[in-house]
């Protein structure tokens, strides 16, 4: 991947894996737009970071994507880079049925969010001379923590469509990558006070990128996306298991 000379948009980038790679790729002599939700957030952290530029827009809704990309490719005709980053991460239990709003608005953000917006950007994207799509999955993609199933089962779906999306666009300018995180200590689904340090991740990432991976993971997500399917059959059981063990104080 070219990490100079390029105009980002990166969904989720008021916090965690969203930001930690904005302002990387800020310092490394790119143009950089975050967006989120709450402005108050991107105000501050492009206050703290100057150079940012931010856009408000809830990627979970298909209305304020379409304005998002109309508003940056007429503001920013450059734009090469898309990093489809925002996600919710929840605990649902299917034991229990919820409110489908609740449900749904998961699905939208983390699957409906970074299909939609790949879709609307990529006639734009193949104009340009050199382009970039980066989809972030998670290792849950391969091995699902039973806990957080909505969460899970949109990154596995996530993974699907980046492999089908590199494949459709094999013979433009727009290359495809998925970052594959670990458990990382950002504030996704509450505070993580477990997994690796969030700037040793974005570094790795930031490396593998640079060296034109198709696929950037880290640590245990790593190993999942190498694992045949009875070493992933063996860490779904081992995961869960541990939890069920935990809540159960055995």
């Amino acid at each position: 991947m070219q990490m100079s000379g390029n105009t980002i948009l990166v969904t989720g980038g008021s916090s965690g894996i969203g930001l930690a790679l904005a302002v990387r790729f800020l310092a490394s002599g790119n143009e950089v737009i975050v967006c989120g939700r709450r402005e108050a957030a991107l105000k501050a952290v492009c206050d703290r970071h100057p150079g940012l530029r931010y856009v408000v827009s809830d990627t979970g809704k298909a209305a304020e994507r379409e304005a998002l990309a109309r508003r940056v490719t007429a503001e920013h005709p450059q734009l090469n880079v898309l990093i489809n980053n925002a996600g919710i991460q929840r605990k649902v239990s299917l034991l229990q049925p919820e409110s489908w709003t609740d449900t749904g608005a998961e699905i939208d953000v983390n699957l409906g969010g970074p299909i939609h917006l790949s879709m609307l950007l990529a006639p734009h994207l193949r104009r340009q001379s050199q382009a970039h799509i980066v989809n972030v999955s998670s290792g849950l993609a391969f091995a699902p923590l039973a806990p957080m199933p909505v969460y899970c089962a949109t990154k596995a779906a996530l993974h699907s469509f980046t492999q089908s999306l590199r494949w459709q666009l094999r013979e433009t300018s727009v290359r495809v990558t998925e970052v594959i995180p670990p458990a990382v200590k950002t504030n996704l689904g509450g505070a993580h006070d477990f997994g690796v340090e969030l700037d040793e991740f974005a570094e790795a990432i930031m490396r593998q990128l640079e060296a034109g991976a198709e696929e950037a993971s880290f640590g245990s997500a790593d190993a999942r996306r190498k694992a045949s399917r009875a070493e992933l059959d063996e860490a779904f059981l081992q995961m869960n298991e541990a939890i069920r063990r935990a809540r159960s104080g055995s």
